[in-house]
Formats: structure tokens, sequence, C-alpha cells
């Protein structure tokens, strides 16, 4: 059997969006999703002017809350305060995703893009970005304590809002860097629910889906004024050590559902996560 190429891969992902919103999300860190497939697509460089990138942006746009967020299709359990039904609703841990990659496609200007991103900016607090859900998830939200600082949505919130240059320099944004990098320095000490920073926080993988070292770096050094801070610096530093003498990186944990790209292996160094990790090390 021939191996598909790359570009009948994002075909093959493009013909999947197609069916937006598709099967209910479950849980966040699911990498067969289509909202990660969605950002996947968004971060290949097609633009809504590619025809099949504007059918699927057509069916995103019409799931729009009245908050302003983009919803998504989920079904969260009764054990966890939820319906145990299949619902259009939003929460942190997604709506900043759906946003990003608008953004990314090229629609900034786009009066319903503009309204999340005031709902965005608006959820945000001195601390980053909290559990916050839509009304229909009722009593659903995450571990920790209710005034918990989320890593996962600020990590997230923070990527869709460097998209936008009136915002990059802002002070949602600037309280959103400083926790993410407070629980760095702090990650011996304090661990955050699910988060924590440890050995799997460090090991390369891809895409970028949950909270790890590539995702919270592709991030934070989207962000100028912080590359001379040292607690980015001494992430940037383990990345730095991990290339091989060729400068490649190979992935060192891997989502099975991505296992047919590059990056889906641990054997042989990634193109993909090569290019990631140069394009960090470059900004800084």
């Amino acid at each position: 059997m021939t191996e598909k190429s790359t570009d009948e891969k994002i075909s093959g992902l493009l013909a999947e969006l197609e069916s937006w919103p598709g099967p209910p999300l479950k849980r966040h860190n699911d990498a067969g999703h289509l909202l990660h497939k969605l950002v996947f697509i968004a971060d290949s460089g097609l633009q809504i002017s590619d025809r099949r990138v504007a059918k699927i942006v057509e069916k995103v746009l019409t799931v729009q809350s009245a908050e302003g967020a983009f919803e998504v299709l989920v079904n969260v359990s009764p054990a966890y305060g939820g319906t145990g039904k299949d619902s259009l609703a939003w929460s942190l841990c997604d709506a900043p995703s759906v946003l990003y990659a608008l953004l990314k496609f090229g629609l900034k200007e786009d009066p319903r893009v503009k309204a999340a991103v005031n709902h965005l900016v608006g959820s945000g607090s001195k601390d980053g970005w909290q559990c916050v859900v839509s009304p229909q998830l009722g009593k659903f939200r995450g571990p920790g304590r209710k005034s918990d600082t989320c890593p996962y949505a600020t990590l997230i919130s923070l990527k869709a809002l460097a998209q936008v240059p009136e915002y990059r320099d802002s002070a949602v944004c600037r309280s959103g860097t400083e926790a993410l990098l407070s629980l760095w320095a702090q990650r011996k000490e304090r661990r955050a629910y699910l988060f924590g920073m440890g050995t799997d926080f460090a090991k390369l993988k891809a895409p970028l889906i949950w909270y790890d070292i590539l995702h919270v770096l592709d991030v934070l050094t989207q962000f100028p004024w912080l590359h001379g801070d040292p607690r980015l610096q001494e992430m940037v530093h383990i990345l730095a050590t991990k290339a091989d003498e060729q400068g490649r990186f190979t992935a060192e944990s891997v989502w099975k559902a991505w296992s047919d790209w590059d990056f889906g292996q641990k054997k042989e160094p990634s193109s993909y996560i090569t290019q990631l990790a140069q394009r960090i090390l470059q900004r800084v």
C-alpha cells in the first residue's frame, strides 16, 4: 500500500471537516477530534480564498453563541455536571481554538470574528483565563477551584489573541503570559491539576494540541517582549538541547490519531517538529 502524500492527507482532513461540527467533543485532549484538525489545517497555511476552506468556515461561522464565542458540539457526562446529551456550547477549552483557526484563515475583519475576539478579551482576568463555560453547560467546569487560572484555557486564549496585533501587547495578554511563566517557575512547588510541567510536559509532541513544552513555547515566543525573560529562556534551552547534530528534532511522545504523519513516530527526526522547534528558536 502506497503511503499517502502530505497533500493527500491534508485533502483527507478537509473532507472530514466538511461535516463540522462532527461528533461531539467529550474530552478536550481528544487528538482525533475535528476541533484539532481544524487548527492543524489553519496552521498549514490555507486561507479563506481556498474554496474547500471557505466551505468549512461557512459552517463554523453558523454556530456562534449569543455571548460571541463560537460553539462546538459537546457531550458532558452527568458525573461532571452535564446532561449526557449532545448540545452546541462553548468553553474556554475550545472556543479560543476555533477563533484561532478563523483568524489564521484570514477572517480578522469579519464582524462575527471580531465579536468572538471581544468576548475572549472580556473573559480574561488579572491572572489569565479561568474555566468559563456557556450557560448550556450548567454546573460543569474543569478540575481545581473555581477561582484557579486554567493553564490550558490561558494558553489557547493567548494563542488566538497573538494573531490580533492590537491585542498582542494588551494587559490581558501580559497577565496571561505571566500566569504561564509563573507556573513554570513554581512547577516543583505548585502543580496545576492536569497541567503539571514535569517530564511529560517536556516531551516533544505534535501537532500542538495539549499543554506541553512545544505548544507553550510556540505561543509565548509570539510575544516579543517576553524574549528576554529568564523563565522563557530556560524552556527554550531545554528545547534546544533536544536537537541532533544536524539540528533536527524527533517526537518523544505521539498522538495515535496522527500516526500516519511524520511526527506520529519516535524513531526518526520529524520535519514538522523540526520546523516548529526551529521557528521557536529563531524568534528568540
